[in-house]
């Protein structure tokens, strides 16, 4: 396998595939962290039948934030590529965005605050090894796709509604009336949801939400 240089940091994800193409293709043992599945072009949902080959023929471990399986959409792409042989988690903890492959190149993204995002591209042993420790402990910590997603099947179909009434400040009572549930039940329900989102506030909802293409 080829690699591309020592540490070379890269912008944008068009050249950052233009350059790493080759290692993904030859790559058979693929790990990767993101919060969402927009972070890596390659995650992106949409699979040809060349890359659903590609799934079944390598060891594919993708790591995700709980907000993925808010989205019906997001949320039935991950199961495909499950039935198709990847191992999926969900971890509510802070992930740094890494792809590994074959244990021996890193890509690490960089602040998505940027207009353009930077992408280090690591293949010094010693670094990769490191950050693949930092992967295998989140991956230990984190549920199955099937695990966590019985959980939030009830919290997705109410997401719509519930992403409604916080984001225009409808009061708990109203809501939770408006759902047919208790305003415990309701404000439970909400707390599970900004876990879901990855945020600690009602305030950060609507950024997040929009993010994650949910409004």
């Amino acid at each position: 396998m080829e690699l591309v240089s020592d540490i070379s940091l890269i912008r944008g994800e068009e050249e950052l595939f233009d350059r790493t193409a080759h290692l993904f293709v030859a790559a058979t043992d693929i790990a990767c962290a993101a919060d969402d599945l927009y972070t890596w072009a390659l995650s992106r949902p949409s699979l040809t039948r060349q890359g659903e080959r590609l799934v079944r023929d390598k060891r594919i471990r993708k790591l995700y934030r709980p907000g993925v399986l808010l989205n019906e959409q997001t949320a039935r792409h991950l199961h495909h590529l499950s039935g198709l042989g990847a191992q999926i988690r969900i971890g509510t903890e802070e992930i740094n965005e890494t792809i590994l492959l074959d244990e021996r190149v890193a890509i690490m993204a960089g602040d998505e605050g940027k207009a353009v995002r930077s992408y280090s591209v690591i293949s010094r042993p010693e670094l990769v090894q490191g950050i693949l420790s930092l992967f295998e402990t989140a991956w230990l910590a984190a549920a199955t796709l099937e695990t966590f997603d019985a959980r939030f099947a009830d919290i997705r179909q109410e997401t719509p509604q519930m992403l409604e009434f916080l984001t225009t400040g409808c009061k708990d009572d109203k809501a939770a009336k408006s759902l047919g549930m208790g305003v415990r039940t309701y404000q439970r329900r909400v707390s599970e949801l900004l876990v879901a989102l990855g945020v600690t506030s009602r305030l950060q909802v609507d950024a997040r939400a929009r993010e994650l293409g949910l409004l």
